[in-house]
């Protein structure tokens, strides 16, 4: 199991209530610019870089949904809250490896990054051989075109998406982007946009089950609100002493 990760600053419960409701402020602004009921836009809370306490306080002070970027940090995490009897909805938003999968399914509730037919097929092999119920994921597009960054192109995804959407075991509830990183948030809406666009066409096409968009985090969650995202993934703005 991978180790905690090194020790960083840790909010007090203080800061933590006071980050936590400044960043559902700001959400529901948004989506009222856009003229969205902020009912419709989850917050998923990515504890990846917080100490486990302070995960564990955001949990305790009535955050339902958080995230982590790998699996072994997000089982141990969540074996921790539920010791402590504290339940959440727990989100892995990072690369999952073929070979980890067996290992960490029966830990993971949603999954923001699935990028390729072969793992969609692992994935289901696994929930059927666990006897699980099926695995809520999101498909994750690059829709910036980086090399540094995962998921299907555009066109690749809309390629894929029969193929994905007849694929037993996984239940497709929409599609996860990150944009470009950039001091201006209003750079990252073309991204976002797309993604909304690609949605559209495959929820029109029938290989969604549902409306997802994952997209937004503590940089430019404004605009990805107003551009219709429905989960928000804010780590930094949560955890971070007096964070902005």
């Amino acid at each position: 199991m991978d180790p905690e990760p090194s020790p960083t600053p840790s909010p007090s419960p203080a800061d933590l209530r006071r980050n936590l409701a400044a960043v559902r402020s700001e959400i529901a602004a948004a989506a009222r610019r856009a003229g969205r009921d902020p009912g419709d836009v989850r917050l998923i809370a990515v504890t990846k870089s917080a100490p486990l306490d302070a995960a564990l306080a955001l949990v305790a002070a009535g955050q339902a949904d958080l995230a982590e970027n790998r699996t072994s940090l997000l089982a141990g995490r969540r074996a921790a809250a539920e010791a402590a009897g504290l339940r959440a909805t727990w989100h892995l938003i990072g690369h999952w490896q073929r070979n980890k999968v067996r290992r960490a399914l029966a830990s993971v509730d949603v999954f923001h990054a699935l990028d390729s037919l072969e793992l969609a097929r692992v994935l289901a092999a696994e929930v059927a051989r666990s006897g699980r119920p099926p695995l809520r994921c999101l498909v994750e597009v690059n829709t910036s075109g980086e090399a540094t960054k995962g998921g299907f192109a555009p066109e690749a995804f809309r390629a894929a998406a029969p193929a994905l959407s007849r694929t037993e075991g996984i239940v497709l509830e929409g599609l996860m982007t990150m944009a470009p990183a950039s001091p201006d948030p209003e750079a990252a809406r073309p991204f976002f946009r797309l993604l909304g666009e690609l949605r559209d066409w495959a929820r029109d096409s029938e290989y969604l089950r549902g409306s997802e968009l994952s997209m937004g985090m503590s940089d430019d969650f404004g605009p990805a609100v107003e551009e219709g995202s429905t989960m928000v993934r804010i780590g930094r703005r949560l955890f971070m002493p007096g964070a902005r």
